[in-house]
């Protein structure tokens, strides 16, 4: 199965073993609630990113970018993305994960990455808390100047990319598990029995 520009878009295992799905987008479109359904569908583990940086630092992502700016920021979930070793995971990241260069090739390595693509216009209509959520942004930017940066980042560095701009969760997971898997779950046969 291939996207648009040739690219192969079936969930490759990774020469290291790691067959993990990897979320990335814009904040608000819905990696970490379709990334839970998207676990629990096909038998993954399931890992935020964000969270993961919170546990670690002890601070929520807005404390983080409030005292050590967004470059700091950028580089404590740079060396959060490097650490996770994970297997057969679906894995959320930060809509900012695509500003570490580092973190993404790492990421590229471990698992397919999937981008969940959304309207600007749905993202400002979802993103209600923009100025406590901890989104990097740099004073004076929009949202729409933040998507207009991302979005050629994000399909950069895109195996698939699964239109996110439905409300209904189940149909961006069921789109994902189609174009990564041809359909069906892996360990699932057609009677949905493991």
């Amino acid at each position: 199965m291939e996207q648009p520009d040739g690219r192969d878009c079936r969930l490759q295992k990774k020469e290291n073993g790691m067959n993990n799905i990897v979320l990335i987008g814009m904040p608000a479109s819905g990696k970490s609630t379709a990334g839970v359904i998207l676990a629990k569908t096909i038998g993954y583990g399931f890992l935020d990113i964000d969270i993961l940086i919170q546990e670690e630092t002890g601070r929520t992502l807005q404390e983080i970018i409030d005292s050590d700016g967004i470059e700091g920021f950028i580089q404590i979930e740079e060396q959060t993305v490097l650490s996770v070793d994970v297997k057969k995971t679906v894995i959320a990241t930060g809509g900012s994960v695509v500003y570490g260069e580092r973190a993404m090739a790492y990421l590229q390595t471990i698992g397919s990455i999937v981008y969940l693509k959304s309207s600007c216009e749905n993202i400002e209509k979802r993103l209600d808390n923009i100025m406590t959520r901890g989104v990097v942004m740099k004073p004076g930017r929009t949202i729409r100047d933040v998507y207009a940066e991302r979005v050629p980042l994000y399909e950069k560095y895109a195996g698939v990319i699964v239109d996110a701009d439905t409300d209904v969760i189940e149909r961006k997971v069921e789109e994902i598990i189609r174009k990564l898997f041809g359909g069906g779950s892996p360990g699932v046969d057609r009677t949905g029995q493991r």
